[in-house]
């Protein structure tokens, strides 16, 4: 599995198409995206990564900059988002962070 991730609108799909050789709408069939937002309404975070796992491409937008948000859900979401990064790129054979559109190999 390849993990994408990056800041909000930083090209990491058309990262994904071009790294798959895929139109944007064929990246369904190998990828899964937004996966941060998984995150938030999951009792296991290792079984939901061991699930994602199981795709060609993973994607996760980056929710950890900024302000710490006031309500204790939100940050509770924001927590179970960074760990779930966490655990796929441990998983992932690569790892790669999209910024401003350039692709940056991690591991």
């Amino acid at each position: 599995m390849i993990f994408i991730t990056g800041p909000l609108y930083s090209g990491k799909r058309s990262y994904a198409c071009r790294l798959l050789g895929c139109a944007p709408e064929e990246l369904e069939e190998h990828a899964v995206w937004d996966v941060q937002d998984l995150a938030a309404g999951s009792a296991d975070l290792s079984a939901l990564a061991e699930e994602l796992a199981r795709r060609e491409v993973v994607i996760a937008t980056e929710v950890g900059g900024g302000v710490v948000p006031i309500d204790p859900d939100e940050r509770a979401a924001r927590e179970a988002a960074g760990r779930l990064s966490c655990l796929l790129a441990q998983k992932a054979e690569r790892v790669v962070r999209v910024f401003c559109g350039l692709p940056m190999a991690l591991k």
